[in-house]
């Protein structure tokens, strides 16, 4: 029973679009873990330059720390903290995912929901640290 090309082609299931997959927080941290990779990249950068400044004199190395003490360099500080954590914790459940465990309904969701806790709890808890220590 040879079919033409265009049977066969009718017969291959449609690939499901976003208007059949329910949203889900699994979604969401998938997506973030994402973002906040790409994000890691512009951060990097700022501790870099950072970095490169305060080893070549004290004049660059005052300017970097200037701007890393206003509200915009904080802001920029807490999101990079903020995606250093998530980013971590993200991929560390992903480790557990290829280890074959928390796949199942329940378990799948209270990761997600860990990534998303834990890295706001350990941003905010670094940063206290911080503040408290200086």
């Amino acid at each position: 029973m040879d079919q033409s090309p265009a049977a066969r082609e009718n017969r291959r299931p449609l690939s499901p679009h976003l208007q059949v997959y329910r949203f889900a927080l699994t979604m969401a941290m998938s997506i973030a873990h994402r973002i906040t990779g790409a994000g890691l990249y512009a951060g990097t950068l700022l501790l870099a330059w950072w970095l490169v400044a305060a080893a070549t004199d004290a004049a660059s190395f005052a300017t970097a720390s200037w701007f890393m003490g206003t509200i915009v360099g904080r802001l920029i500080l807490f999101g990079f903290t903020w995606a250093l954590f998530h980013h971590m914790l993200g991929g560390l459940r992903h480790f557990v995912w290829d280890l074959g465990y928390g796949m199942d309904h329940p378990e799948r969701e209270y990761l997600a929901q860990g990534t998303l806790i834990g890295g706001i709890v350990l941003t905010v808890l670094v940063w206290v640290v911080a503040y408290v220590v200086r």
